[in-house]
């Protein structure tokens, strides 16, 4: 049988995650360090490997009741080589040291299991109630693959130039960056948007490290469903706090 199907065949490398192509992570699986993947994030996967619910600690159970942020993970274990995609969002390797990252959980596909998460929250600069938003922070030596819709932008970020982004764009930063949240308006209200732009929400970022942009300012496609992530939180649709504001007052 000829196709050029036969093309895409695997990739061989001695690394334990290979991009084996832009929307498809290949892991290698020693025996030795789990890894923890988004349930049902598995496509495909060779040799003796086990998969498993992870278990969450109370705290984390308590966390995700209060802030709706954190990881339904499952925990893959043995020997072999297993293959995990999204809904064929681009897939992007990080090595987390000790700087740190903060990152939605929505854009999170796999990360080694030796990393530490922990929920933190961006408060708004207004401090309008109901307008914060929850991330996590991923801390420790290891590497994480995230997802985006569509290939991203990096912005290096220096003490003399901070770089301001969408809020529905957003996926990642580093922990170390100063964060400040604020509303494109030219008063305390979140509902008038500066010469109606339909610019809503965004971040300002200040110090030394990088923010990594998607070019959408959609919300994920897993959770398009459930109006969750960051779109549902800051955007102006029918899930976003410009929405929700609205719903309040009419009520």
């Amino acid at each position: 049988m000829q196709s050029p199907l036969f093309n895409h065949a695997e990739q061989q490398s001695q690394e334990r995650y290979v991009i084996q192509n832009p929307q498809l992570l290949r892991v290698t699986l020693a025996g030795s360090d789990d890894i923890l993947a988004r349930k049902g994030a598995m496509v495909a996967y060779q040799g003796l490997v086990d998969f498993d619910g992870e278990y969450q600690t109370p705290g984390q159970r308590r966390a995700r009741a209060r802030t709706g942020e954190g990881l339904d993970l499952m925990r893959c274990s043995g020997q072999g080589t297993v293959y995990f995609a999204n809904l064929a969002q681009y897939v992007h390797v990080v090595d987390v040291d000790q700087d740190g990252l903060t990152v939605d959980s929505s854009y999170v596909l796999a990360l080694d299991s030796t990393l530490h998460t922990e929920v933190i929250a961006v408060d708004s600069q207004y401090g309008v109630s109901g307008t914060g938003k929850y991330q996590l922070n991923i801390t420790g030596r290891g590497k994480v693959a995230l997802m985006t819709s569509g290939q991203p932008l990096m912005m290096q970020v220096t003490p003399d130039k901070y770089v301001s982004v969408d809020a529905d764009a957003i996926v990642a930063w580093s922990t170390g960056l100063r964060v400040q949240m604020q509303a494109q308006t030219v008063n305390s209200s979140v509902m008038r948007r500066r010469g109606n732009t339909g610019e809503g929400w965004e971040l300002s970022f200040l110090g030394q490290g990088f923010a990594l942009v998607q070019p959408s300012e959609v919300m994920p496609p897993q959770n398009v469903a459930l109006g969750q992530g960051v779109g549902a939180q800051f955007g102006v649709g029918q899930h976003g706090s410009r929405a929700q504001n609205q719903n309040n007052a009419w009520n």
